[in-house]
């Protein structure tokens, strides 16, 4: 195996340091590649976060997997890219310093923006070793998911894998043109994106779920056995696959509250929020149209007309 001109043989565990590209300050940033190598032949998995630069609940996932040595392997390959895009990272920001979202320039181009760069060394240098991948993700902004796993329709074996994840909710969802995921995809690679949490939040219960679904997924491929930890946190609950959803938005601008959360079943007419203006004049409160699950829900205390505050899968 070969990353970045760094040779990596069976048995070695390396730190890679992708630094191609600088701050307009010329100071180089450096992303490190975490590669894990078995001394047995094996499917590779690459686990990644921050491919935003604000989605710091994936980034955490990953470093918890790290820092405790989940991702040694007794069979195969374990790569972990626990922050992609650190220059996000160091803004606090969702995109790249071009302004550019690093998650809708893939597969990239060696003569194109920062981030499209970026991207074409990440899919030339890492991708081509990798069978299987889980890409850590969260809400936008003030928008919390509920924990879940997004996957491409009419895929058994990536199906399977989303079960043995085990999150709360698999949801049934095409990736979009120029996406990280839709890249691996097309060559093969069998993808499970996770959502969970909001930016620039860590959130303790979204961070288990992650972790514990790697552990699962790893267990699952004959990586590693963890039987030990499977069996302790073993969750009877089968995940609800969600094959429709859609988004309620806001109708009016103003102070809004929500009157229910993100995970829980809704029921056709229940209340689902109220927004009102911020001086006692104005209120309107509105409610659910059909019976479905709270997958992610706007945190946000002020919102515009418009504004995306729930997103309601059905089964």
């Amino acid at each position: 195996m070969r990353i970045l001109n760094h040779k990596i043989e069976p048995g070695q565990s390396v730190q890679v340091k992708m630094n191609f590209a600088r701050l307009n300050t010329r100071d180089t940033i450096e992303v490190p590649i975490i590669v894990e190598r078995s001394k047995k032949k094996g499917p590779c998995l690459l686990l990644i976060g921050g491919v935003h630069g604000d989605e710091t609940n994936g980034v955490e996932i990953v470093r918890q997997i790290v820092a405790k040595g989940f991702n040694k392997p007794e069979i195969g390959t374990i790569i972990c890219i626990p922050l992609l895009n650190v220059f996000g990272f160091i803004n606090q920001t969702r995109e790249f310093p071009d302004g550019r979202d690093l998650n809708r320039v893939f597969p990239g181009s060696d003569k194109g923006s920062l981030a499209s760069r970026f991207a074409y060394h990440i899919m030339k240098e890492v991708i081509p070793h990798v069978d299987y991948c889980i890409d850590y993700h969260t809400g936008g902004a003030q928008r919390f998911n509920y924990s879940q796993i997004r996957i491409d329709e009419d895929d058994e074996e990536t199906l399977n894998l989303a079960k043995t994840f085990s999150a709360p909710y698999i949801v049934y969802s095409k990736s979009q043109e120029r996406t990280f995921r839709k890249s691996m995809v097309k060559l093969g690679i069998k993808v499970l994106l996770f959502e969970g949490g909001k930016s620039l939040n860590l959130d303790k219960t979204v961070t288990k779920v992650g972790v514990q679904g790697a552990i699962n997924v790893i267990h699952n491929l004959g990586l590693r056995d963890f039987s030990p930890q499977i069996l302790k946190y073993h969750n009877e609950a089968k995940p609800i696959i969600i094959k429709s959803s859609k988004w309620i938005r806001a109708k009016h601008s103003g102070m809004y509250r929500s009157d229910v959360r993100a995970g829980q079943k809704v029921e056709k007419g229940i209340k689902l929020g109220s927004i009102s203006d911020p001086f006692g004049d104005f209120e309107s409160s509105f409610k659910c149209l059909q019976e479905g699950y709270i997958l992610n829900s706007n945190h946000s205390p002020v919102v515009n007309q418009g504004d995306a505050l729930f997103h309601i899968g059905f089964e």
